[in-house]
């Protein structure tokens, strides 16, 4: 019997797999768990406009963040921190303060957990900071450190 997946189902497949089981896992398994339903002809066509769907999508967000990626390149995020002497910084810059600048300087919102930093900047000058905004999109922010 040919079954669509609805679910990830471990051994046998991913969602939206067609996929060819005996007719006793599937009566007494997959259908009453709803982790498949039989591949009819209106199943089928269901589900191709689904993946569709899916696919356009997926083709906005990644267009969105193309958008935000060169909007996100042509911004300068400037932080002021404390330094000592030696031009030695009290503390470093984190992901969480940049986000949270870039918000109040050009009302950017950016994840933290985007911001992709190797470990916290503890210097004082202009850094190239990667931003993953989408997993084929990765955009550079520019932070400048400068002393309060």
């Amino acid at each position: 019997m040919k079954v669509i997946l609805l679910q990830d189902v471990k051994s046998l497949g991913k969602k939206g797999d067609i996929v060819n089981v005996s007719d006793g896992y599937a009566r007494n398994l997959l259908f009453p768990k709803k982790l498949g339903a039989e591949a009819t002809a209106g199943n089928l066509n269901d589900l191709k406009l689904q993946k569709a769907n899916q696919e356009k999508v997926a083709k906005e967000q990644l267009e969105a963040a193309k958008i935000l990626a060169k909007e996100i390149a042509s911004k300068e995020v400037v932080i002021a921190i404390k330094v000592g002497e030696g031009g030695r910084a009290f503390g470093s810059v984190s992901s969480k303060e940049i986000a949270d600048t870039a918000k109040e300087q050009h009302n950017l919102d950016i994840d933290k957990k985007k911001i992709q930093l190797a470990a916290p900047i503890k210097t004082i000058g202009t850094t190239a900071v990667p931003v993953k905004l989408h997993p084929q999109v990765t955009a550079q922010l520019k932070v400048t450190v400068k002393e309060a």
